[in-house]
């Protein structure tokens, strides 16, 4: 599962990246790139100790 996150992380930060310096999608990327902060930081915290 946590492979999947840190692809859809990746995936959605690459994203992030096109769409401030190539395209001017507006704010949706931005929501695109804190959801996938926070996905990332959920997988820290469930992580198993």
């Amino acid at each position: 599962m946590r492979s999947i996150l840190y692809i859809i992380v990746v995936i959605v930060l690459i994203s992030w990246v096109m769409g401030a310096f190539v395209y001017d999608v507006g704010g949706l990327i931005h929501i695109l790139l804190v959801v996938a902060l926070i996905a990332f930081i959920l997988s820290f915290i469930k992580r198993p100790r």
